[in-house]
């Protein structure tokens, strides 16, 4: 075994870990370089709280990579790691996984991670590297501030934090990545869910050109919203907590109790149905506001210069939440009759859902068209508006269910992740999809993660690109195939109706 692997940053020397490749790669007899909490930027306290990222100082002497840093403060139901107070706030770090720190010019993969913009962590073993890594790709996983501290608007304060982290990473990636085997000049950001979300915002900002090459989207969520909604949900925030709406005052509380206050808030949304309207639908209060600066607008509508993109979702998005909330099933009309107000495109699309669904329950009809408004169109949407500013979007749909309580889930919304990754020994990738893994989940993984391997490598994921005519796409299942669109109901009572930011009833 060679001495652990030490690569010199442009802030100082990092020393990191040699680690196994995974069981089901094949072996060459290296394994594979890992670097852990590398910090990309200063902790964002004390005076930093809710300010744009500052780079990090530099060190002298050799600084210890072997663990990840500390989980951002979680909000929400379903947070990463414990939602508990913590003192280690060097939240805004990295990880590098590479399979020749030595080498030049390798693929850079740049993963930025999901969780509704209020949760997650870079660090879960779904999103572990070394599938891809021992594919050879360069993988880096980033952490961001999620939650108030990096959508919360806040007077005093850059908008949209989490979204100047993930541009601050990248820089770092530039500076950084070449003494990790990487190429700088064939950098592909993705993500999934929010972080998808994020990867869309990224195509839409100036500040981002230059910093990465491809792009990998599964999943885009369609929830950004307008100022003045974001100024409402801030000031509803401050109330819980008894201060002002403003950095200086909330700058005062602990970071963890501004996330769990956020927490509370989302239980409460329903009661803020009749002023917040989709938001408050939704249940996420603190989303990417399209203030016109950071965000310069809608990723739908913003999108001026197109990159290689590969974009998709799967077929039964919403099942997931029906599923794990133990509402599938038992919606009720009055519900489902809500959803269709609230979410389906004005003035005709709740009654061309139900044309389009005759006989469809009340659960199916809030399933579509959650399904839809949140997920399918968003991404849909992304792939036309890059490829009509010239670039070249492949699209996607996996419709391989998962086996875990007898079929409930469906193909829903996270189960591409571990098959992307090859991590169905993870804890998720286990509960979806069994141990062992299906024969089915097994190819399809392996088709997925080629898939990515190859689009970060060359730009052709290995079906043919999309376009408005043959609206060409990939459906990812027991055999898979390439054929036109499947959503077409979807595509039809959408057509015409732009996708745009939530705003006050």
């Amino acid at each position: 075994m060679p001495a652990q692997p030490v690569v010199r940053t442009t802030e100082g020397l990092v020393h990191g870990r040699w680690e196994q490749r995974r069981a089901q790669e094949p072996r060459d007899g290296r394994d594979l370089a890992v670097f852990r909490g590398l910090r990309y930027a200063r902790p964002p306290v004390g005076a930093l709280r809710f300010a744009a990222p500052v780079e990090p100082a530099p060190w002298h002497g050799v600084r210890e990579a072997t663990a990840f840093g500390p989980v951002v403060p979680q909000s929400g139901p379903m947070p990463a790691g414990p939602a508990e107070p913590s003192e280690d706030t060097d939240w805004l770090t990295l990880n590098v996984c590479t399979p020749d720190p030595g080498s030049a010019g390798l693929p850079v993969l740049v993963w930025i991670h999901g969780g509704g913009f209020i949760s997650g962590t870079a660090g879960d073993p779904l999103y572990d590297p070394t599938a891809l890594a021992s594919a050879g790709l360069v993988v880096v996983s980033v952490n961001y501030r999620v939650g108030a501290e990096g959508f919360l608007l806040l007077e005093g304060a850059p908008a949209n934090r989490a979204f100047l982290d993930q541009l601050a990473a990248l820089r770092w990636v530039r500076r950084n990545i070449a003494r990790f085997g990487g190429d700088p000049a064939r950098v592909t950001v993705a993500g999934q869910s929010a972080g998808a979300g994020s990867v869309a915002a990224l195509l839409t900002m100036d500040a981002a050109r230059g910093l990465f090459r491809r792009a990998v989207a599964h999943t885009v969520p369609g929830n950004h919203c307008t100022p003045a909604l974001a100024a409402e949900v801030t000031a509803e925030t401050a109330r819980l907590l008894g201060t002002a709406p403003t950095a200086a005052a909330l700058a005062e509380v602990h970071p963890w109790r501004l996330a769990a206050a956020v927490t509370e808030l989302g239980t409460a949304l329903p009661r803020h149905l009749a002023r917040w309207g989709r938001l408050a639908q939704t249940g996420i209060a603190t989303v990417p506001v399209v203030d016109g600066e950071v965000l310069p607008g809608s990723p739908w509508s913003a999108v001026t210069d197109g990159v290689d993109l590969l974009v998709g979702h799967t077929r039964d998005e919403f099942r997931l939440f029906g599923v794990l909330s133990g509402r599938h099933g038992g919606f009720t009309e009055e519900e489902a009759r809500l959803a269709l107000e609230l979410l389906a495109p004005p003035p005709t699309g709740p009654d061309a859902y139900r044309a389009a669904l005759p006989g469809a329950t009340p659960s199916e009809l809030l399933e579509a068209v959650h399904s839809d408004a949140l997920f399918r169109v968003p991404s849909l949407r992304l792939a036309e508006a890059n490829a009509a500013v010239g670039g070249t979007s492949h699209l996607f749909e996996l419709t391989l269910p998962a086996p875990a309580l007898d079929g409930a889930f469906g193909a829903c919304h996270g189960l591409d992740v571990s098959l992307a990754f090859g991590t169905l020994d993870s804890p998720m990738g286990r509960y979806f999809l069994g141990d062992p893994p299906t024969a089915a989940a097994v190819r399809v993984s392996a088709e997925l993660r080629q898939a990515w391997v190859r689009f970060a490598t060359t730009g052709d994921p290995g079906w043919p690109a999309f376009e408005p005519d043959g609206q060409l796409t990939r459906v990812l299942d027991v055999r898979s195939e390439t054929v036109r669109y499947p959503e077409q109901t979807a595509r039809r009572i959408w057509s015409g109706h732009p996708l745009t930011a939530y705003d006050l009833r």
